[in-house]
């Protein structure tokens, strides 16, 4: 699933090949993808020149004239194409967007659980699944008393309330697993029982986690790539997640993987133990 290092780096990929494009015409293949009526989507944006490609968190915001935004959740598998012919786009492809220039802006979407929303530009910030969002790495309003507060609040294990979206948003699976390994957290450990010597690790951790991602272009596991169709380089730098049963870097135990909040999840059972 694109975390927020590999949406971002779509974002910046997107803004360089397609802003101040018009879009002169749209083809849903299949409706599913955009919430509401389908011609309402579509006479929203049609004629609409797109401004530029913004993000929160996970969600790519395309911000047209006329004070609209669409906001698009890539979700599992979700990836944009941009391509000069209609014939390059495969049956995966289930939106696309006929730009004044003659290209073509395609949406790709495996599985089928990607969602596009159009709204007025200054109610984003106000819709349901933004609106409930915590802060982001990164920004000035993620910081270690926020963060604190946030994880002192919950019970459930620390695994579980990073990857919810509230405390911290942009998290995904690969990530959390990265960082905890990097400020000796046990994945199963409650959220508001660490220690203070592990909430002044984990605050860094984080940024440093998703600063260093962001500069590699993401991670591709299995099939990422980034809007001109790069695969990140940051698995290359993984520590922890997808190395079970290597050496930990930093002690030498194998990297062991367990299931935590319904994910697989990886960690070093010397480095990171549950707290007395």
């Amino acid at each position: 699933m694109p975390e927020l290092p590999e949406v971002e780096t779509v974002r910046r990929g997107l803004n360089k090949l397609i802003t101040n494009r018009k879009i002169t015409a749209i083809e849903v293949r299949y409706p599913g993808i955009i919430v509401g009526p389908v011609t309402d989507f579509k006479n929203q944006l049609i004629g609409r020149q797109l401004l530029d490609v913004g993000r929160r968190a996970k969600y790519l915001l395309f911000n047209f004239d006329h004070d609209l935004t669409m906001i698009s959740h890539l979700r599992m598998e979700g990836k944009y194409q941009v391509r000069s012919s209609l014939g390059d786009f495969d049956k995966h492809v289930h939106v696309i967007f006929t730009l004044d220039d003659g290209q073509y802006l395609g949406y790709r979407d495996v599985r089928k659980f990607g969602k596009m929303q159009v709204v007025p530009t200054d109610a984003v910030l106000k819709t349901k699944s933004i609106a409930a969002l915590g802060p982001e790495p990164l920004t000035p309003e993620f910081t270690p008393a926020a963060l604190a507060a946030g994880l002192k609040r919950r019970k459930k294990n620390i695994k579980a309330t990073l990857l919810d979206q509230h405390v911290v948003s942009g998290l995904g699976n690969i990530y959390v697993d990265e960082v905890l390994w990097m400020a000796q957290i046990n994945p199963n450990e409650p959220a508001n029982n660490l220690s203070e010597k592990q909430l002044a690790a984990l605050y860094p951790a984080i940024n440093e986690e998703i600063a260093t991602a962001i500069k590699a272009g993401g991670t591709t596991i299995r099939s990422y790539v980034d809007a001109m169709g790069h695969k990140g380089k940051f698995q290359l730098s993984l520590k922890v997640y997808d190395q079970e049963g290597k050496p930990c870097v930093r002690c030498g135990q194998q990297i062991q993987k367990i299931k935590v909040a319904g994910r697989g999840t990886h960690f070093c059972p010397q480095c990171q133990v549950l707290n007395q």
